[in-house]
């Protein structure tokens, strides 16, 4: 469901949703030689990966922890400026799935590539910006649209739009 809220374009993704997204991608996948194992990008794969790690019959899960933060550094080189784990199974990635829920710039998506190069990159939702950075996915997003998914949101009552005249 889309919404315009201050002139800026969300999407909101149900679990629902990520569920049936998360299947399609593992319908995908499973014509594919077997993974190793997933490397789940934290925070936002986590939830992808156990579904995947179901539907694939995968056990070894394993994280990769990028933060890209904004301060004065990071805005003039557009960088993530701390990483703070490795997926510690494989030095290259090679044999692995790595996944996320959302690629946007890239910026992440870079510095992960060039931690495992080999790894088979996935993830749910991509930006024009950072879709050339990963291997498969299952819908385009805008570049402008912000993408909410259900682990940062909560339901709350909202007025209706007739209200808000005056």
């Amino acid at each position: 469901m889309a919404s315009l809220e201050d002139d800026i374009v969300s999407e909101i993704v149900s679990w629902a949703e990520v569920h049936k997204d998360t299947r399609k991608l593992a319908r995908e996948l499973s014509k594919r030689e077997k993974f190793k194992g997933i490397i789940a990008i934290t925070r936002g794969g986590l939830i992808p990966a156990a579904i995947m790690a179901r539907e694939l019959g995968l056990k070894l899960i394993d994280t990769v922890c990028c933060e890209a933060y904004r301060d004065e550094a990071a805005e003039l080189n557009g960088t993530p400026v701390n990483v703070m784990k490795k997926a510690t199974e494989t030095e290259d990635g090679e044999g692995f799935l790595l996944i996320d829920d959302l690629v946007d710039t890239g910026t992440t998506a870079k510095v992960v590539r060039e931690m495992l190069p080999k790894a088979y990159f996935v993830t749910l939702y991509a930006k024009p910006e950072g879709k050339p950075l990963v291997d498969s996915f299952v819908k385009e997003v805008e570049q402008e649209t912000w993408v909410f998914f259900p682990w940062d949101t909560q339901l709350q009552y909202s007025k209706p739009i007739g209200t808000n005249k005056g």
